[in-house]
């Protein structure tokens, strides 16, 4: 999952309204794609040679406006999400299907630590502890590799912090609990070669990665980076056995100077998503790995005299690929201005069904909490998307 934080302009990415007037349909000309009737924006011409190997879902609803990852990552509203520790769906995959081999964990999380803290990963929730992702940046890659410490020295300090924690046995805490197996976990990656192995991509040859890209690893605004090598971890990393992998992508909070900071940053975003969806397919991924890029919500449709557009929680878009599901199509629409789905609307947790579906889990499953209550997984409304999947 590639969680673009801030929410990008669906008007000048893949929803272009060409016949509007000009203070909605911006700088913006539509070019075609290799999917008959889907046009995108100029900017995007390396996606544009890749769309049939997507679907494009336009009518994203029951959005509100709020800037946080929760709606892609969990299925639910930060409200929700906080009050009942809603977890991760990533946490959800680890529990139900746990991992492919002993030392791959099932999810990796390269999100940064961004300073707008509700675009940070949620975690297992109510699921507990053993479940949470496994964060593969800044001083925690460092630390995968162990850079600053010999392996024995590693062992010693394994050993104590076993002694230390026998201590705290009698603690009657919940997030306890699950200590042991969080460090089991822990010490495994950090002493197999085959997670750091996934996340260094010197290993891929000097075409895949100029194929990618590379971007930067430097934030933008209170966001991710726009770090194109991060998509080829993700690839990497699921070809390791990694069942779940989630990416923050850019900074897409466009108040002001919308197609400006568009004309700058789409392009890396163009080269780095079309050629991961390229490489899945080619790979022979493209009926096993689900690739989806999402975000919290759309942007207005009139411009503001910032030249921005602001907020816009009625209607989105979502991309996805792969997984063996109908691509090359396009799946509901908007009104004249975008502001409305007028076509076939799609509920957000339905993105969530799908994938649960794609990996084989009921999304209406009962899944156990860590003190054994039983959970739905899904409320009942939320139904994979027939098109992609019937």
């Amino acid at each position: 999952m590639v969680y673009l934080s801030g929410g990008i302009s669906h008007q000048d990415t893949v929803d272009l309204k060409p016949d509007a007037p000009k203070e909605i349909r911006g700088e913006f000309v539509p070019i075609p794609t290799n999917v008959p009737g889907l046009l995108v924006g100029e900017l995007m011409p390396k996606f544009a040679e890749v769309a049939d190997r997507c679907a494009v879902v336009r009518s994203i609803v029951g959005l509100r406006d709020e800037h946080s990852s929760f709606h892609c990552l969990t299925g639910q509203p930060m409200s929700t999400v906080q009050r009942d520790g809603i977890p991760n769906f990533g946490s959800v995959v680890s529990q139900v299907l746990g991992p492919t081999n002993p030392v791959t964990p099932p999810f990796v999380d390269l999100f940064p630590t961004m300073k707008h803290r509700p675009y940070n990963s949620a975690d297992a929730g109510y699921l507990g502890p053993k479940y949470n992702q496994v964060k593969a940046d800044g001083e925690d890659l460092a630390s995968m590799k162990l850079r600053f410490v010999e392996r024995d020295h590693f062992q010693s300090r394994r050993d104590l912090l076993r002694r230390f924690d026998s201590l705290r046995r009698h603690a009657d805490d919940a997030n306890l609990l699950g200590m042991d197996e969080i460090y089991d976990r822990a010490f495994s990656v950090l002493t197999s070669s085959e997670l750091v192995d996934a996340l260094d991509v010197s290993k891929e040859s000097d075409a895949t990665r100029e194929r990618y890209g590379k971007g930067s690893s430097t934030h933008l605004g209170d966001g991710a980076p726009l770090w194109n090598e991060q998509l080829l971890m993700a690839r990497r990393l699921v070809e390791a056995g990694v069942r779940v992998v989630t990416v923050a992508y850019g900074f897409w909070d466009t108040h002001g100077n919308n197609f400006a900071h568009l004309k700058k940053h789409l392009p890396t975003f163009d080269q780095g998503i079309s050629a991961l969806i390229a490489d899945i397919y080619e790979r022979g991924l493209g009926d096993d790995v689900t690739v989806v890029v999402c975000d919290e919500f759309g942007r207005t449709p009139k411009i503001n005299k910032d030249a921005g557009r602001d907020h816009w929680a009625p209607v989105n878009c979502v991309w996805l690929a792969g997984g063996g599901m109908k691509v090359g199509q396009v799946i509901g629409s908007t009104d004249k201005t975008g502001a409305y789905a007028e076509d076939r609307p799609v509920h957000f947790r339905d993105i969530l069904a799908t994938i649960y579906h794609n990996l084989g889990i009921d999304p209406h499953l009962m899944i156990r909490n860590q003190v054994e209550l039983p959970v739905m997984l899904l409320p009942e409304d939320a139904r994979p998307i027939g098109e992609l999947v019937g």
